[in-house]
């Protein structure tokens, strides 16, 4: 597997892991305890920075239990760019709690999801016509 620089925050809390070996995710851990009040969005610290590989960026997407602790990201997903990578650059996720009590994370909860994946960055070029026909709108396959 590819090589990526990290540093852990609190060395007391496992790096970021893959669960099972067909995993193509590893789970990230909460580095602190965490009141989110209800109706409201948290940032929770996962307790590492990292340097992604050139040509490479992190994505952090909700465990598939998240919604039954309350919660959801509140951005959908997150995305980590290939230079956010400074020493201080803790990734974090923002979490809604969409229930009506407060919702209390404990230092060590699995609550989202990283995986490191390529990128190719794109070069417009601009015409009259992409020479297709027009599929008439969102969700035209049917439901």
């Amino acid at each position: 597997g590819m090589k990526v620089p990290v540093r852990r925050f609190d060395a007391e809390l496992p790096l970021p892991e893959y669960k099972t070996p067909g995993a193509a995710a590893m789970d990230c851990l909460v580095r602190a305890d965490i009141d989110i009040s209800q109706k409201s969005v948290a940032l929770v610290p996962l307790n590492v920075a990292l340097k992604p590989p050139k040509g490479h960026f992190v994505l952090l997407a909700a465990r598939s239990s998240l919604h039954k602790r309350g919660l959801m990201m509140a951005n959908g997903i997150g995305i980590g760019d290939e230079d956010f990578s400074g020493d201080n650059d803790e990734y974090q996720a923002a979490l809604y709690n969409f229930t009506d009590a407060s919702v209390q994370l404990k230092k060590g909860d699995r609550v989202v999801q990283m995986i490191i994946l390529p990128f190719d960055r794109v070069e417009w070029s601009e015409v009259d016509s992409l020479g297709g026909p027009d599929r008439s709108g969102f969700g035209t396959t049917g439901i």
